[in-house]
C-alpha cells in the first residue's frame, strides 16, 4: 500500500459525474425485473467497452439479471489485483422516477431512485477507470470491476462469482453509500433470513370456530416471540417483516406465512441465532410450525487487513482534504460481507455521501462527488 507521495490529484469534472449518474438513474432497474435491470446491464457494458475494459456478462438465472465483469485496459488478467464491487438493482419499482422520486436537484442535494443505495458509486467506479484510460495511465495492480444485479435481495446467484473474484484479488473496495457524514464502512452485521410457515385447522367463524385451530393466532405468539430475541447489548436484532395468510374474513386461517430478518455482529452468534430461530416450535399443539432459511451474508470485524487498508485510505483522504472515518459497525449487508469474511482486505462504503437508502427522500450529496471519486482513483494508483 505504497503512497506515491507527490502525485497530483486528478481534477474531475462534478457535472460529468452527475450526468453520468443519472444516465444510470433514469434507467429504473428494480431487482426482480430482471428486463429492466439488463436494460442498464447493457447501458454499463457499452460503457464499459467504449473505454477498452475486457467485459464478461454472465446470463442471469432464478429470474435474475445478468452480472457483468470487467478487467481493466491494463494488466494481467491472472495477476492478484483489486477487485471493485457495485450492484445495479434498486428496491424501487418501475415508476418510481416519475412520481415518488422523481430526479432532481436542490442545491446540494440531488434526488432519484437508488441514485444513493447505490447508482452514484457503481457510476463512481466506472468514471475512475475511465479516468485512468482518457489520462494514458494504468495502476500498478490491475482493476475489475463486479456489477451485481440482485445485492438488494442478497445476490443469491451472484454469490459464488464475487467470492471466486474475491480469491483472486488482494483488496476489494465496495462502492455502497457513504454514511453518516461521509464515513466508510469497516465493520458490517451479518443478515439471516427465515421462512416460517404454520399450518393450522379451518373452520367456519361463527357456526364451528371450537373446531377451528387459528394459524394467524399461532403466528401472533411467534412474532412476539421472535421479537423479543432482539438485544442491542449484544448487537443481535429480529424482525418479523412480512406476513400473510387466512383465506377469508369468516374463516379460522388454517395456513400463515411470514419472513423473518436478523442482524448478528459475529459470527458466533450466527450460530446460536441460527439455531435457535430454525428451532422454534408450536406453542398450540394442534398448529404444526415449519422454519426454512439461514445466514444470508457472513458478518465480519474490522480485522488488521481491513484496519490497515482503512489507515491507508484515510491519509490519501486528508491529501484530498477531508478527514475519512469509519462507522464502527453498522446492520446493513453488503456483497463486502461475503469478501470480508473470507479474509480480503475489504473496504465498504465508498460511493457518494448522502441519506435515505430506500426512502422517499433518497439523495446524494453534489459535493461528495469529487472527493470521493478522488479517493477511489488514489486508491487504484497507490494500492500495491
Amino acid at each position: 500500500m505504497n503512497d506515491a507521495s507527490g502525485s497530483n490529484i486528478p481534477v474531475l469534472d462534478a457535472e460529468e459525474i452527475l450526468a453520468g449518474i443519472r444516465r444510470w438513474v433514469e434507467i429504473e432497474s428494480p431487482s426482480h425485473d430482471a428486463a429492466a435491470v439488463n436494460r442498464l446491464v447493457d447501458t454499463v457494458e457499452g460503457d464499459l467497452r467504449r473505454i477498452g475494459a475486457k467485459v464478461v456478462r454472465t446470463p442471469g438465472r432464478d429470474g435474475f439479471g445478468d452480472v457483468l465483469e470487467a478487467h481493466s485496459p491494463w494488466g494481467n488478467e491472472a495477476e492478484k489485483g483489486i477487485l471493485i464491487l457495485g450492484h445495479l438493482d434498486t428496491v424501487h419499482p418501475i415508476g418510481a422516477l416519475e412520481t415518488t422520486h422523481r430526479f432532481r436537484r436542490e442545491d446540494d442535494k440531488v434526488f432519484g431512485p437508488g441514485i444513493y443505495d447505490m447508482k452514484a458509486g457503481s457510476f463512481m467506479g466506472f468514471y475512475a477507470m475511465q479516468h485512468f484510460v482518457r489520462t494514458g495511465r494504468t495502476t500498478p495492480l490491475p482493476v475489475r470491476i463486479m456489477y451485481i444485479p440482485e445485492e438488494e435481495v442478497g445476490s443469491p446467484t451472484s454469490r459464488v462469482r464475487i467470492e471466486a473474484a474475491a480469491r483472486n484479488a488482494k483488496y476489494v473496495l465496495v462502492l455502497e453509500p457513504a454514511r453518516d457524514g461521509n464515513k466508510c464502512v469497516t465493520a458490517r452485521k451479518g443478515v439471516g433470513r427465515f421462512v416460517m410457515r404454520i399450518t393450522g385447522k379451518a373452520a367456519h367463524s361463527g357456526a364451528r370456530h371450537e373446531d377451528g385451530r387459528s394459524a394467524i393466532r399461532e403466528a401472533a405468539r411467534q412474532i412476539l416471540e421472535i421479537e423479543a430475541m432482539t438485544d442491542y447489548a449484544t448487537g443481535v436484532t429480529t424482525n418479523v417483516g412480512l406476513v400473510s395468510g387466512g383465506s377469508g374474513v369468516n374463516v379460522v386461517p388454517a395456513h400463515c406465512e411470514m419472513e423473518i430478518d436478523l442482524r448478528v455482529p459475529t459470527a458466533e452468534l450466527a450460530e446460536s441465532m441460527t439455531a435457535r430461530i430454525l428451532g422454534l416450535r408450536a406453542q398450540d399443539p394442534d398448529c404444526v410450525v415449519e422454519v426454512t432459511g439461514g445466514m444470508n451474508r457472513p458478518p465480519y470485524g474490522k480485522d488488521e487487513g481491513i484496519a490497515k487498508l482503512f489507515e491507508h485510505a484515510r491519509g490519501l483522504a486528508q491529501e484530498i482534504g477531508y478527514d475519512l472515518q469509519d462507522v464502527k459497525l453498522t446492520g446493513g449487508g453488503s456483497d463486502g460481507n461475503f469478501t470480508a469474511a473470507m479474509g480480503v482486505p475489504t473496504l465498504d462504503g465508498l460511493g457518494a455521501d448522502g441519506r435515505g437508502p430506500h426512502a422517499l427522500d433518497e439523495q446524494i450529496r453534489y459535493s461528495s462527488l469529487v472527493p470521493n471519486t478522488q479517493l477511489i482513483v488514489r486508491l487504484l494508483e497507490t494500492l500495491r
